[in-house]
């Protein structure tokens, strides 16, 4: 036993000492090489000592370890920076590539959308045009033979006169169209009887512009009273303006005061039910002042933006129901006074002159804001607008060319007067987009 650690002792000793003297020749040859440049050195110096050349490499040796370490440090360093920076810009181009993308298709965004909104005028337009067929075969079918053979004389003017007063423009504003026509021909010295067409437009379309139409209910609080006789379209004309009211974003009650004709609080409730739009309904026999207060009392506590009401259908002769009328605005203004009030009249287009005469008792007891023209689509007697702005001097807000909700069309002079003259498609053109 003894023998045998006394052998492994040994045999470890003897490792340590192969050990050592691997690392002693390792030694050795490390100091050779580094003896080469030292003899170098000292035969170009000669006076200094070996020790001295010796610490003079070590140092020099040092310092240009020093040196590349420091190098290599700052190169990793800003190629750490740059990297970083490469990276933060790159998240900075995901971040807001976006709204480069946006903006670099904004011209085209805007393109489309204008494109659009020319398109639903252009829409309207052609059904504007298409309503007022009938009147245009009478005004402009007839006038496009005067002005392509007659010369511009008395005679020349009498049938145009005859013309306008034929499809209901009434006889005060077709004499004004007349006087204006010729002073507009006088100023430009005009020769030419199709020249005096582009004249006649312009000077319509100023008779109509006198009083421009403004729509506050569109972004006031407010209650719009319907009135009109009976078959005029008042509750068809509810419906669809409650409809286009409500696609615009504003929060509508329609109310049912006409509590004399059975049929109207159905049909009412079905335009309601269409358009998903409040309703207060009534029974019949009411009081037609009870019904509005109820319905002014639940918008205010509902937060509605605009309240309906769809007064009965009244005879303007029938001083009873005209005074009940009176009584229904008072309601309104008594219990809504913060609320804009309009008094929209609703008159049938195929009846004519009469409309003025309804239109005027209506006036006498509330004050009519604007008027609705309805049923233009099945009449020649569309020159009635002019009638109506010029003599009455209430401005035209709405008119009816057909029986789809986009028919009550908000009242554009220019269109109308260019759906009144149009011949060919090319000639909707001249409408702006």
């Amino acid at each position: 036993m003894f023998e045998f650690l006394f052998g492994k002792k040994k045999n470890q000793e003897t490792e340590q000492e192969t050990d050592a003297r691997v690392s002693e020749d390792e030694v050795k040859e490390e100091v050779t090489d580094t003896e080469e440049p030292e003899a170098e050195v000292h035969k170009e110096t000669g006076d200094e000592t070996g020790s001295e050349i010796e610490a003079k490499i070590r140092k020099d040796t040092e310092s240009n370890i020093e040196a590349e370490i420091k190098e290599d440090i700052e190169s990793k360093t800003n190629s750490h920076i740059l990297e970083e920076e490469k990276t933060e810009v790159e998240e900075k181009e995901k971040l807001f590539e976006p709204i480069f993308r946006d903006m670099d298709g904004m011209s085209e965004l805007d393109t489309d959308s204008d494109a659009s909104a020319s398109e639903e005028k252009l829409g309207l337009f052609q059904r504007l045009k298409k309503g007022l067929a009938k009147t245009r075969d009478s005004i402009s079918g007839n006038l496009d033979n005067l002005f392509t053979a007659s010369e511009i004389d008395d005679d020349f003017y009498d049938e145009i006169e005859e013309i306008l007063v034929m499809s209901d423009t009434g006889m005060s504003s077709t004499e004004e169209i007349i006087e204006e026509l010729k002073n507009a021909v006088r100023e430009r010295h005009v020769k030419k009887t199709e020249d005096c067409r582009n004249l006649l437009k312009d000077v319509m379309t100023d008779i109509l512009t006198k009083t421009e139409p403004e729509y506050l209910y569109e972004e006031k609080t407010s209650v719009i009273l319907m009135v009109g006789v009976n078959g005029a379209g008042k509750t068809t004309t509810v419906g669809k303006l409650a409809s286009q009211l409500k696609s615009r974003g504003r929060k509508t009650m329609i109310v049912a005061a006409d509590t004399f004709r059975a049929a109207a609080f159905d049909q009412l409730k079905v335009w309601a039910d269409r358009a998903g739009v409040d309703f207060i309904k009534c029974t019949e026999g009411q009081d037609p002042a009870s019904v509005v207060f109820d319905g002014v009392k639940a918008a205010k506590s509902r937060r509605s933006d605009v309240v309906i009401c769809d007064t009965a259908g009244r005879l303007n002769n029938k001083k009873n129901l005209m005074n009940e009328l009176e009584k229904i605005n008072r309601v309104v203004t008594r219990e809504y006074p913060e609320a804009h009030i309009e008094t929209l009249i609703v008159l049938d287009g195929t009846t004519g002159q009469n409309a003025i005469s309804q239109a005027r008792d209506f006036m006498d007891v509330c004050q009519v804001t604007g008027a609705v023209i309805t049923k233009l689509d099945g009449t020649a007697k569309g020159g009635i607008a002019f009638a109506i702005q010029n003599e009455l001097n209430i401005p035209i807000k709405y008119i009816g060319v057909g029986e789809a909700i986009e028919d009550l069309q908000k009242f554009d002079a220019r269109a109308f007067v260019e759906a009144l003259f149009s011949k060919s498609e090319e000639d909707t053109e001249n409408v702006d987009a």
